[in-house]
């Protein structure tokens, strides 16, 4: 060993005392200790020394020939775990051991501790903690690869005495621009062991303020060496601890000290120049971390890895415009690069965010995606979809999402079973098979795969942290090409992507007419399908799903001819349906159709049936448990709600949210009860807040009554022997929640089930549960309840010699406008078939207003027409259109648009 190895390998006491009671010399020496400054440049220095102890007994100097026995380098030294070495740091600082420098080899390979240290010019001279050697090693920072809360405060404090900031956004710009520095940063430290806590309070009585403070930052130092990221042992991503390190972690857990994140962010945020080196640093940092996910697999090999994205989204500028047009777009390629458990851990990290911050995440994605589509000219030539920020932001997106839905209000238990017996399929699976024609999504309906591996879906959330509809994105929804994007989605290619995969930034209106395709295109396929058939058979097949019926026995009709297409043949549903009425002429192009469903839910809703009871307050529908309608009636309700949704038509019907809710799988509970039947609802909310004695004050066991449709009254019991089970504070929850079950599940059992396979009949093969929520399904069958009728003029058309600046469309615009909210009802009502509007509002629904017959008639007729009907006869006119006749032949008269008026009137009247 030659003379410069023995000098690296001499050791140096870390300070002038000689007495073990540091803490009191240092007192002496220091008259400004009160000084708030002065103690903690004093802590940061008892922190320091200590660190370099335990670097001291765990990694060594890097002399293999030192001869300091507390050495890691020394040959005699026996190795201890970094618990233990922690410890035994803190007892060598307090009797002023020795404390070797950094031998030249270990130099540029130690840890950031030792490289950051103060060194003296002579490696052996013994030294004094004073104000002077405090300020140098604050003022060296050229060095610190990874930063904690500590250390970023020290270096702030430092710049702020100088007014020179330019260190401190050196350091943010190396750190914030390595992967593998960010990943070691704001470590959160773990609890101390049994051991280490009997350790440290032995000493405890010997130990100042700032040795208790320094002992814990050596204690959390540690800690953070079992860390696969801890420079001292590895590279990142490399050697099996981190697997181990990360299994201690919960799965909705990350190692970053997420609050001190938010504290720094805070302090360093409100300065320009600071927040001017986080955004050049992410511009830096995003490509190599795009890199390292595609192409190195850097998150099996290391799930810290994660902690980058969390402390880069706890940036709250991140939305700013500063960011928008390189930092952000870039760190969001990058961000969907996660695997998807990845994707799923962060997810359940970031439900546990409050609201507010699950929103402030929600508008960063929502301002970038919304910035890209209004500053880019997107056509049917320049997709939206080929846009790579736009495509990323929606599925990082789609992480808040899912955390917006598994930090919600969640009911995943109460599941309804799958039907026992499976719908049949088509007898031409086989001629499909031969024809390269086999069914699509045979399996069942799409699946996100973020929702499989975090174990719910978006209709097991009751109540989110912020509403469903603040992540639609309106003006995407403008730009969007959805017939190119439903090809997308059918075709599943990598290369393109489709906004229907992450159905939650469309609208109603968007989602509506990518379902009109899958179904429209379906038809086209059925009808293909049928023509091969035939041609293969030699038998003549309708293409359409054909159904001739009698007014007089249109469920009987209709009835039959759907059970022998369900039995038979159930692909035939999937066909264009094509109605006929018998003894009338008339081309079926929309509006006959939709008459045929207007008479079908008149009738089966009609109460002396007895399929459905009806609530006079809520002015709702729910199936009669005592009906006497065998289970084909049901299913054939459930094949018209499907047809209609197949065949875009609004149904007049007015279900309970939960019947929706149950067709998408969940089991109604107390909740919705407020809305099927809230009477029954708030008599039980009632009992639950009772603060009596429920007992002995309403004595009501565990035994309900019913009334059947002949005023018998029925007996069941939620319990067995329920009538010898008092209800009482304790159990009144379980008799609420099997009073619910019963209402709302089991004694409508049976006829639901047949509904709900009806229903499955037509939809099994639709992306319906995939694209819509309950209440969306709503709107789909039933139509909006919000009739906009600004919007109806602005969208109407105009015939036979009108325009819309005829003065008799603006009085009839102008009456039309007066009506009361129930008149305007009873007008749609009359000309549609319905009180409500269809999906998108009343803009979507054309209106076409024409002269029936030429000027020189008696009588002049104006009719107001829906475009899906213009053609139709004038049997089916009466259901379809309001027709006003005026009298005279001058349109410009005031008397005859003063008779129209009251034509209009009378036809509104509920009388007629």
């Amino acid at each position: 060993m030659n003379s410069d190895e023995k000098e690296d390998c001499e050791c140096a006491t870390p300070q002038a005392e000689t007495s073990p009671a540091t803490g009191a010399a240092r007192e002496q020496e220091e008259p400004d200790i009160e000084n708030p400054e002065a103690s903690r440049m004093k802590r940061a220095a008892a922190k320091h020394l200590i660190e370099r102890y335990y670097h001291q007994l765990t990694e060594g100097c890097g002399n293999e020939s030192c001869s300091n026995s507390w050495c890691a380098s020394s040959v005699g030294f026996s190795r201890m775990d970094n618990n233990t070495a922690a410890v035994k740091a803190l007892e060598l600082y307090k009797v002023n051991a020795k404390l070797c420098d950094p031998h030249p080899s270990k130099k540029g390979t130690a840890s950031t501790y030792l490289e950051s240290s103060t060194r003296s010019n002579s490696a052996c001279s013994n030294r004094k903690m004073n104000h002077k050697d405090v300020n140098a090693v604050r003022d060296n920072f050229k060095d610190i690869n990874y930063l904690t809360e500590e250390k970023v405060y020290e270096i702030l404090y430092s710049c702020g005495e100088k007014e020179d900031y330019s260190p401190l956004i050196r350091v943010i710009g190396r750190v914030f621009s390595s992967s593998e520095g960010l990943v070691q940063s704001f470590r959160r430290s773990k609890p101390h062991t049994k051991e280490e806590l009997k350790s440290l309070q032995g000493k405890d009585e010997d130990k100042d303020e700032d040795e208790k403070e320094a002992a814990a930052a050596c204690s959390a130092t540690a800690m953070e060496e079992d860390s696969p990221t801890s420079s001292s042992s590895s590279r990142l991503g490399e050697g099996s601890s981190g697997e181990n390190d990360v299994q201690k972690l919960a799965p909705d857990e990350v190692s970053v000290d997420i609050e001190a994140v938010r504290r720094v962010y805070k302090r360093l945020l409100s300065n320009e120049k600071i927040e001017a080196a986080f955004l050049n640093a992410l511009v830096y940092l995003s490509p190599n971390v795009e890199c390292d996910l595609t192409y190195h697999n850097v998150y099996s090999r290391d799930p810290n890895y994660l902690n980058l994205f969390v402390i880069v989204m706890e940036n709250s500028n991140l939305h700013s415009p500063e960011y928008l047009e390189i930092a952000l777009p870039q760190f969001c390629k990058a961000m969907s690069k996660l695997p998807l458990a990845a994707q799923a851990k962060l997810t359940r990290l970031w439900s546990h965010y409050s609201a507010e911050q699950i929103r402030r995440m929600m508008e960063t994605f929502q301002q970038l995606i919304t910035y890209k589509v209004i500053s880019n000219d997107f056509s049917n030539r320049n997709l939206v979809n080929d846009d790579d920020a736009v495509v990323a932001a929606t599925k990082c997106l789609k992480i808040v999402y899912y955390a917006n839905v598994l930090g919600g209000d969640l009911d995943t238990e109460n599941n309804e079973d799958e039907d026992e017996e499976p719908i049949p399929e088509s007898s031409e699976l086989t001629l499909q098979e031969l024809l390269g024609e086999e069914r699509r999504n045979k399996k069942g309906p799409r699946v996100d795969p973020l929702e499989t591996e975090l174990g719910v879906r978006t209709n097991d959330c009751r109540r989110p942290l912020i509403p469903f509809e603040e992540f639609v994105n309106e003006p995407l929804n403008e730009v969007l090409e959805m017939d190119k994007d439903y090809t997308f989605f059918k075709v599943e290619t990598e290369n393109k992507f489709s906004f229907m995969t992450c159905p939650f930034v469309l609208n109603a209106v968007t989602k509506n007419l990518g379902l009109y395709y899958d179904n429209r295109i379906r038809m086209y396929s059925e009808r293909r399908i049928t023509v091969l058939y035939s041609l293969v058979q030699g038998q003549q097949l309708n293409p359409y799903l054909r159904l001739k019926v009698r007014r007089d026995h249109i469920i009987d009709d209709a009835l039959v001819r759907l059970e022998m297409i369900a039995m038979e043949n159930p692909a035939d549903l999937k066909k264009q349906l094509y109605v006929e009425f018998e003894g009338e002429q008339g081309v079926d192009e929309g509006g006959v159709s939709k008459e045929f469903f207007q008479l079908v839910v008149e009738e089966i809703f009609n109460p002396d049936i007895g399929m459905f009871t009806y609530d006079e307050h809520t002015r709702l529908f729910w199936f009669n448990s005592s009906s006497f309608e065998n289970e084909g009636q049901y299913t054939l309700i459930g094949i018209v709600l499907g047809l209609a949704i197949y065949n875009n038509c609004i149904l007049d019907v007015h279900f309970p949210m939960v019947v929706y809710r149950k067709l998408m799988g969940k089991k109604g509970t107390f909740r919705d009860l407020a809305d099927a039947n809230p009477v029954l609802h708030q008599s039980l909310k009632e009992l639950l807040e009772y603060e009596g004695s429920v007992e002995e004050d309403m004595m009501i066991t565990f035994q309900i009554s019913q009334t059947d449709p002949f005023g018998n009254r029925l007996m069941y019991d939620l319990r067995e022997n329920g009538e010898k089970i008092p209800v009482t504070n304790e159990n009144r929850k379980d008799f609420v929640a099997l009073y619910s079950e019963y209402i709302l599940n089991k004694s409508v059992e049976k006829q639901f089930k047949a509904f709900r396979r009806g229903f499955h009949m037509v939809t099994n093969e639709s992306p319906l549960k995939y694209l819509f929520r309950p209440e969306e399904i709503e709107l789909l069958i039933c139509g909006s309840r919000n009739l906009d009728f600004q919007a109806l003029e602005e969208t109407t058309e105009y015939d036979g010699g009108y325009n819309k600046d005829s003065r008799i469309i603006k009085e009839f615009w102008e009456t039309l406008h007066s009506f009361s909210e129930e008149q305007k009802r009873l007008f749609l009502q009359f000309t549609t078939g319905t009180d409500r509007a269809p999906v998108g509002g009343l803009g979507k629904l054309k209106m076409i207003i024409a002269k029936n017959g030429p000027d020189t008639d008696s009588h002049a007729h104006l009719c107001v027409l829906c475009r899906q009907v213009t053609h139709v006869p004038h049997v089916l006119q009466r259901a379809a259109a309001a027709r006003i006749h005026q009298q005279g032949q001058a349109e410009g008269e005031t008397a005859e648009s003063h008779h129209l008026c009251q034509r209009l009137w009378h036809a509104l009247s509920p009388s007629n």
